[in-house]
């Protein structure tokens, strides 16, 4: 009845000419193809609310703030200069603000492909004409460079991000390409570009970026306007980092990822965005220029990062200082960064190695850092953002002023802008374009790789329609329908990724016609000819269970944490009787018990004598908390100050 699929390969240029849209990122061959916003909608529930959320909220919310503190009048100042560029203006924020801009351009336009709602059309083409309107003679598009009274272009590679924020203005560019939303912008990527090869082209100057993010939007802009020129450059980029052209800074070479080649490194190190956006690039790289050194390297530093310098919640990254991933499981959870960037641009990187290599583990990565790291991000009014996602809280905070920006890192609770406000803006992009990891296509039929409530209606390379509904209330319950609304005239598959999470042993699957039977492996393949009306039915264990960590991670050594299916739990002082989370003590003794929302577990409070020596033998005693109810840690700090932990110490007090 089931089996694991073996991985074939197909590519999507075999239907390119048939489709006008396509996705965030559309290979020119790989095992798996993905979808576009035409194939496959959200529906109802949990996604389909973020996504609503997304576009009814959170891009208008980072619009107005951009308006309000003078971003995306930069551009205006800009424009309005193109005449008289000797006669100064004031620059509002740091100088890759204009990257803000940008996703939120990309985010509209994956909106904009889903419907043509004409408020947001009119809003977005009129942001579209001031940035077009900023673009010098020579292509160049930059608002804190090169003029009189600014540094010059390309002054400062290390710090400046002239490249990084172009590279965001590519992607948008790439967005605009695949909905049909503005061949304005797509003109201006088109001048931009030839800029870029003109400049640091194979006749043109040997340099990089401090932080790289121009590699995987040229690789991306390469394969939307069929332009060869634009993979190479991003080729260059890639292998020209890791030989010293970066200056030396105090956190060393490797925060700029410049100290290795990135064929020759064996792990992600470094600041993590800029480790995991390179990497991503590094991969679309290999994938079009067909250099399988290359992506052996991304893999291998896939495979170690995952393994020795993550999150349990999917984060990366442990250095407050310098952004950065720490040694192999230093993994602290009171002072873990675990940016939401670098939650995005995981996902990002585990995408793209999933349609290269269709295997499960990548998708696994994906959902667990999307539910767990970027929808920790936005509270649950769309209003204000999480810039990192501590696993430990222990102080309240203060709530910051809704009013006000906020230094990324410090704020307690989440804030509803920053002076550097990347996060903001990537999650809209994110939730804009979220619904194209959850669903493929190859040759034999279709693959699901995350779970909720969708229609999926694609074609596959034969001609064959494929049109299947889903149906869940995932991520609490684990129950999952497809419902084929059509005939299928000849056999196709099926494949549906059971996550690492789950007991084999408890997973079934149930077919039409047949009683539900246990499922085994990684993925579960249906092979047959469905009809209209056919259901296939794949149940997944979502009880409350205990995580223990690797005993290498030393923060959290005799501690547990508590899983929800793919949902890690956090325990908050919201819901204790009184205090912090701070000297709570948990009895593995009793499992959890599985709640509507999240889990319950036993919990005592250690007592220790006051003041005094804190080292040597014992005096503490343990208090009794009774039953105590664990959040999804996604939703943490929704409810006003508080303090929060996601690994529990466990009560060896009698011991």
């Amino acid at each position: 009845m089931t089996t694991t699929a073996p991985a074939t390969r197909t590519s999507s240029s075999a239907v390119a000419g048939a489709r006008r849209f396509a996705g965030t990122v559309s290979p020119s061959s790989s095992t798996l193809t993905p979808l576009d916003a035409t194939e496959i909608h959200l529906t109802d529930g949990f996604w389909a609310e973020k996504q609503a959320l997304n576009a009814d909220v959170v891009l208008r919310h980072c619009e107005d703030w951009m308006e309000r503190i003078g971003w995306t009048g930069n551009f205006d100042r800009a424009a309005a200069g193109l005449g008289d560029p000797g006669t100064p203006w004031e620059h509002s924020g740091i100088e890759f603000v204009d990257s803000e801009v940008y996703k939120l351009l990309e985010g509209m336009a994956w909106e904009l492909g889903r419907e043509r709602e004409p408020a947001l059309q009119a809003r977005y083409d009129a942001l579209v004409d001031r940035v077009a309107a900023a673009q010098e003679d020579d292509g160049y598009l930059h608002t804190s460079f090169g003029r009189a009274w600014q540094r010059p272009r390309w002054s400062d590679l290390e710090w400046g991000h002239e490249l990084y924020s172009m590279g965001h203005l590519l992607q948008a560019v790439v967005a605009a390409e695949r909905t049909g939303a503005s061949p304005r912008l797509v003109e201006v990527g088109r001048r931009l570009a030839e800029h870029l090869w003109s400049v640091f082209g194979p006749e043109g100057r040997v340099a990089i970026c401090g932080h790289p993010e121009v590699e995987v939007a040229l690789a991306e802009l390469g394969r939307a306007l069929d332009e060869p020129r634009w993979v190479e450059l991003a080729r260059l980029f890639v292998e020209r980092r890791g030989h010293g052209l970066l200056g030396q800074i105090e956190y060393g070479s490797e925060y700029f990822q410049d100290d290795v080649p990135v064929r020759d490194a064996d792990v992600l190190r470094g600041h993590a965005v800029r480790a995991l956006y390179l990497a991503a690039g590094a991969l679309d790289v290999a994938v079009e220029t067909r250099d399988d050194e290359l992506a052996d390297a991304v893999r291998r530093q896939w495979e170690a990062t995952v393994a020795a310098r993550t999150y349990v919640t999917g984060g990366m990254g442990s250095h407050h200082q310098d952004e950065a991933f720490g040694a192999d499981h230093e993994l602290p959870p009171d002072r873990a960064y675990s940016e939401t960037c670098a939650g995005i641009a995981s996902t990002m990187l585990s995408w793209r190695l999933l349609l290269a290599d269709g295997d499960a583990r990548y998708a696994d990565l994906i959902e667990r850092t999307l539910l767990n790291v970027v929808l920790a991000s936005p509270r649950e009014d769309g209003r204000a953002f999480f810039y990192t996602n501590t696993l430990h809280q222990r102080t309240e905070g203060v709530e910051p002023d809704e009013d006000e920006l906020n230094a990324r890192a410090l704020s307690s609770l989440r804030a509803p802008w920053f002076e550097v406000s990347c996060c903001p803006t990537n999650v809209a992009r994110t939730l804009a374009s979220v619904e194209q990891y959850f669903a493929t296509r190859t040759a034999d039929g279709v693959q699901l790789h995350q779970y909720g409530s969708y229609d999926v209606d694609t074609v596959l390379d034969d001609g064959t329609p494929v049109a299947l509904s889903v149906t869940s209330g995932y991520p609490l319950d684990g129950r999952v329908a497809v419902t084929w609304r059509g005939d299928v005239d000849r056999e196709v598959e099926l494949a549906l990724r059971v996550p690492s999470w789950a007991d084999g042993s408890a997973v079934t699957v149930a077919l039409p016609g047949e009683e539900a039977g246990e499922a085994q492996g990684p993925t579960i393949v249906v092979r047959r000819r469905f009809s209209a009306g056919d259901v296939v039915v794949l149940d997944l264990p979502t009880t409350a269970e205990w995580v223990r960590p690797d005993a290498r991670i030393d923060a959290v050594r005799g501690q547990v944490a508590v899983q929800r299916g793919p949902l890690v739990l956090a325990l908050e002082s919201t819901d204790l009787p009184s205090g912090t989370v701070n000297d709570v003590l948990v009895d593995t003794t009793v499992d959890p018990v599985t709640t509507p929302a999240g889990a319950r577990v036993e919990l005592s409070r250690s007592r220790t004598p006051a003041g005094g020596w804190p080292y040597g033998r014992s005096t503490a005693t343990a208090d009794p908390l009774g039953s105590v109810e664990l959040v999804p840690y996604a939703t943490w700090g929704n409810r006003g100050p508080s303090t929060m932990r996601v690994w529990l110490p466990v009560d060896d007090l009698e011991a």
